[in-house]
């Protein structure tokens, strides 16, 4: 029953809601199944999270930033993603390589290609099944949020946000097999059934090769 299921979006779009959903979900099921994030999820992953996320520091710049991410990304899929996936279960990640493909190649600018090639060397050629993309506008989505001030990608001008966004749309439209677009306006079940009825989609394929 091994998947790989990712939750993606911008600030606000209330992923981390749905990542727990369903992972609350699949363990009512008896579904062997691990909720982990981005940036963080490791002892390394966690400590480096501090000093990407808070507000009072020195500024990073685009290129360190990217590195900083590639690095808990290298430390997650190595202890947590692909133990758990050769274990058979299903894996859910709040946030991964497309968040930084989003962020730091749209976002900050940065060389696409270059921020591929780091992608793929954190991946370790790890790849999501599914992405699920919760798309909300930008002024919708940082309203939701009580503060800004604590949180350096949260307090960003709104063009960034923008841009961000913008890259999500174009990854998505790039990949429409393995990209699940869904409207974050939605009511929080209704957006939870839709997430559902793909997973189970996944999970009866994924049995069925099995017993193939």
């Amino acid at each position: 029953m091994s998947l790989f299921i990712t939750f993606e979006g911008s600030e606000g779009c209330g992923k981390s809601t749905q990542a727990r959903a369903l992972w609350r979900k699949l363990s009512r099921l008896s579904i062997p199944a691990v909720l982990t994030h981005e940036p963080g999820g490791t002892a390394l992953g966690n400590q480096l999270r501090h000093v990407l996320k808070r507000g009072r520091q020195d500024k990073i710049s685009p290129i360190a930033e990217l590195f900083l991410f590639a690095a808990c990304r290298i430390q997650l899929v190595t202890e947590v993603i692909r133990p758990n996936l050769e274990q058979g279960k299903v894996v859910i990640c709040d946030r991964f390589a497309d968040s930084t493909t989003a962020y730091q190649g749209y976002g900050r600018g940065l060389d696409l290609e270059t921020v591929k090639k780091i992608n793929d060397l954190a991946t370790q050629g790890t790849t999501p099944h599914l992405i699920i993309f919760l798309d909300i506008p930008t002024q919708t989505g940082l309203s939701r949020k009580k503060s800004t001030a604590n949180d350096r990608f949260e307090a960003e001008d709104i063009a960034f946000h923008n841009k961000v966004r913008a890259g999500y749309l174009k990854l998505a439209a790039e990949e429409p097999e393995r990209w699940l677009v869904i409207d974050a306006n939605l009511p929080r079940a209704r957006i939870g059934k839709i997430i559902w009825d793909r997973v189970k989609q996944l999970l009866q394929t994924e049995k069925a090769s099995r017993h193939e």
